[in-house]
């Protein structure tokens, strides 16, 4: 739907940022704006900024960023229209009717066909592996003792040896410019062949239950092992898990956290239903939200290997991060929860749970096989270890909860533990990996920008943050100075608004509909400007921003022109501009 800005600004002044993104991100107070982990990439930390006075938010570790609409669109996979009208929604709005935009109408088509598309395929994939000829996928399945009704809930499939997915769906009359945007098919020189094939297949839904994305698993011992579809404008990774869509309905407190597609299915048929896994990648803090809409606390039911002790301990903090209760499952003897189930049986599996490990004792059970505690050192040296962990904790009453706990685990005297604490408290902390990205933030992602681009992005910066030096620098430069296109476009929008006196970066980024748009826009309007520059070093600092940016425009008009005279007055002009005393 194609709606104005006073419509999209209402929607934009009823719901904060703050307090939407909040909502999905951990966030923590740091001057005058907010920083949290980023849901749309892996990070250890915090580099996601949310600024209440412009309204938007800007990651300066992977460069997403835009308004609250945006935020929306990228987090919940939704389009422009589809953002809005949920924050319309969430602030009791209700949107007039409104006119369906061309790249509206076009991206609602691309999304839906994918979709329809991926529906045709999962059943397809069902259809082979149920009544093809090659029986070697429901041999796979039946091997790991999956009932049908099981593979009939979950819509497993098989590809068969030589697939011919392609030919049944374009049978079916759609153009290869959709299947292009699908992800199911590899379009090359040679020709057009199916992405999955000799793969058992695991179709990917989402909440909704809607078909938006497939795993496949080779049967032999071809790498990779397993292969997921590309992200496409219907499918994300880290926005989505696996058997989420029926976890959701769980009714349980809590969720169980797996590896991968077999765990999440067998403990789903032994009776565990709020089983999820991540797909095929890592658990970002995007994973950790999505659960928490569902759960208070998680199970981290990993391989009881070297690996999964590992995966458990990087997602650890990825869940307490989005205020979830963590809690670890001990496997042992055995491998997985499929290993465990089919030699102690579910009961056994369901006291497992029941006695699932604190993570802090988890952790600290871990960090224990680093050190000899048979002699004095190694012991001293992991008491140290252990009062350094409790130190992290900042509140007190939590502290003491903990200090408790593991004096008692680890049969370690209270008193001398606490007193180590309180030790390590007050000893200096060394420069943390957090303290050093925020003093960097200003780093961009793309490190082959020119100073010219620079100087044009601080300007425009500046301009939203500090309104008043409009009228100092507009008798030296407007939109028209800035030369790269895009740049040029966001620029007249800006002057725009002041020459009408509003001021509102947020529906310039809205003015745009793509991702894309927002993201390269929230970049424009997030340059780092120095706050430690006093103000002679600030006069400094503008005056060559407006010098490098109207200079660079006077010569590109120089190297175009071909008249004797303008070519003149464009040269006494750059005389002029590298004189001016710009004043604060």
């Amino acid at each position: 739907m194609f709606y104005g800005d006073d419509v999209i600004n209402e929607v934009i002044e009823k719901n904060d940022i703050v307090d939407v993104v909040s909502s999905y991100v951990k966030l923590k107070k740091s001057g005058a704006n907010y920083f949290g982990l980023c849901p749309f990439h892996n990070e250890k930390s915090p580099s996601f900024c949310v600024s209440p006075a412009k309204q938007m938010f800007y990651c300066f570790g992977c460069g997403e960023g835009g308004s609250v609409i945006t935020f929306v669109m990228k987090y919940e996979n939704y389009s422009f229209a589809e953002a809005l009208k949920f924050l319309a929604e969430k602030a009791g709005m209700q949107l007039p009717e409104g006119e369906v935009s061309e790249e509206s109408k076009r991206n609602a088509d691309i999304r839906n066909k994918i979709l329809e598309v991926n529906v045709l395929s999962a059943r397809y994939y069902y259809h082979i592996l149920v009544n093809g000829n090659d029986k070697s996928g429901l041999d796979y399945f039946k091997g790991r003792e999956l009932s049908d009704d099981t593979i009939k809930k979950f819509g497993l499939g098989y590809t068969g040896k030589k697939s011919s997915l392609y030919q049944y769906v374009k049978s079916k009359g759609y153009s290869d410019d959709i299947l292009k945007e699908t992800g199911l098919f590899v379009f090359d020189e040679k020709g057009v062949y199916d992405k999955f094939w000799n793969r058992v297949m695991f179709p990917i839904f989402d909440v909704n239950n809607k078909v938006i994305a497939f795993g496949g698993r080779v049967l032999g011992d071809a790498k990779p092992k397993y292969v997921n579809s590309n992200e496409t404008k219907v499918f994300n990774k880290s926005n989505n898990m696996y058997g989420l869509n029926l976890a959701r309905t769980s009714r349980s407190d809590y969720m169980l956290i797996c590896e991968g597609y077999m765990d999440v299915i067998s403990l789903h048929q032994a009776g565990f239903n709020m089983a999820v896994a991540a797909l095929g990648t890592s658990l970002t803090i995007g994973h950790a939200n999505l659960v928490k809409r569902y759960a208070k606390k998680v199970i981290l039911t990993f391989d009881s290997d070297e690996a999964g002790t590992k995966a458990a301990l990087r997602a650890i903090p990825i869940f307490l991060n989005a205020g979830l209760s963590v809690k670890v499952l001990n496997m042992k003897p055995y491998k997985d929860p499929d290993e465990f189930i089919k030699n102690l049986g579910k009961e056994e599996f369901q006291k497992r749970i029941d006695e699932a490990e604190n993570y802090f004792i988890f952790k600290i059970k871990q960090l224990e096989k680093n050190y000899d505690i048979n002699t004095p050192d190694g012991k001293t040296d992991f008491y140290k270890e252990i009062a350094n962990e409790l130190s992290n904790f900042g509140e007190e009453l939590e502290r003491n909860n903990y200090i408790e706990a593991v004096s008692r685990e680890f049969s370690i005297d209270r008193k001398q533990l606490s007193d180590l604490v309180t030790k390590m408290l007050y000893k200096p902390k060394k420069a943390t990996s957090y303290d050093k990205e925020i003093d960097n933030r200003n780093k961009m992602v793309d490190e082959e920008d020119d100073a010219i681009l620079t100087s044009q992005r601080l300007l425009l910066t500046w301009l939203i943050e500090e309104p008043a030096i409009y009228d100092k620098i507009i008798k030296y430069v407007n939109s028209t100075d800035f030369t790269d296109e895009f740049y040029k476009d966001v620029a007249d929008k800006v002057f725009k608004q002041f020459a009408e006196g509003k001021v509102n970066p947020v529906l310039i980024i809205n003015s745009y509909e793509d991702e894309q748009m927002h993201k390269k826009v929230a970049r424009i309007f997030n340059s780092e400007l120095n706050s430690e520059l006093n103000d002679k070093e600030r006069e400094k600092a503008l005056n060559e921003i407006v010098i490098n940016i109207k200079l660079n425009s006077i010569r590109n008009k120089q190297s175009t022109t071909t008249d004797l005279n303008e070519y003149q007055m464009l040269m006494n002009l750059e005389e002029e501009i590298k004189n001016i005393n710009i004043k604060l």
